[in-house]
């Protein structure tokens, strides 16, 4: 799968801008279906992906709530049918939608995605997947330096944990983020083609290789 930029002669390259927020599920779906169009039409394109910040809870806690009882608040008689559609969803993925654990404040993995793309875009977009899939499926709190450190190492980004102990690395770049790519839209994944094809939502993948002819062109 290509991510980051290579030089095949005759490809067209599209650049993608996604907002996306660590604790948003569609947000998962979303790469996920980007990813199965890129993989099935990677023989006519190159792909450039940048992954930018999103707060759907600007004021969560950094010490993290149950992720249950906080859903539960948030949804109330309409949480049990959001979970069941959403564990749905994710079986379609082959993956286990799990509820367990602490959800919070994102602005670490913000932080850290953000020193990943100084490393290499294939490694930021690498790591958007380790931190969703430990969210989402493994019931890692996503403000856990130690988890945040761990998705880090596996995908080869270096110096995470200097990073991350200092609490205004990145602060800056991620407002400017912010401001930038998020702050006229009102809902995530939000993806922006070649800087002008609009699409939002965990959209399916023939409707990303549509977009990609249209961006193409």
């Amino acid at each position: 799968m290509a991510q980051s930029v290579s030089s095949s002669a005759g490809k067209k390259l599209i650049r993608i801008d996604v907002s996306s927020d660590t604790v948003c599920p569609w947000c998962f779906v979303g790469k996920r279906n980007l990813d199965k169009a890129i993989a099935s039409s990677k023989d006519q394109y190159d792909f450039e992906i940048r992954w930018h910040p999103f707060f759907l809870n600007p004021s969560a806690p950094k010490e993290g709530v149950n992720k249950k009882d906080f859903y539960e608040t948030k949804f109330g008689s309409q949480n049990q049918g959001i979970i069941a559609r959403m564990t749905e969803v994710f079986r379609g993925l082959g993956l286990e939608y799990n509820m367990s654990g602490l959800t919070g404040n994102t602005l670490d993995s913000h932080r850290l995605l953000y020193l990943a793309g100084q490393q290499g875009l294939d490694k930021q977009h690498n790591l958007a997947e380790e931190l969703f899939l430990g969210y989402f499926t493994q019931g890692k709190y996503i403000g856990d330096k130690e988890f945040l450190v761990e998705c880090a190492r596996k995908v080869g980004v270096e110096g995470a944990a200097e990073f991350l102990d200092d609490p205004n690395s990145g602060l800056n770049e991620v407002h400017e983020e912010l401001k930038k790519y998020s702050a006229n839209i009102s809902g995530v994944p939000h993806f922006v083609l070649n800087g002008k094809h609009e699409l939002s939502g965990g959209q399916p993948p023939e409707v990303f290789l549509r977009a990609f002819q249209v961006a193409a062109n």
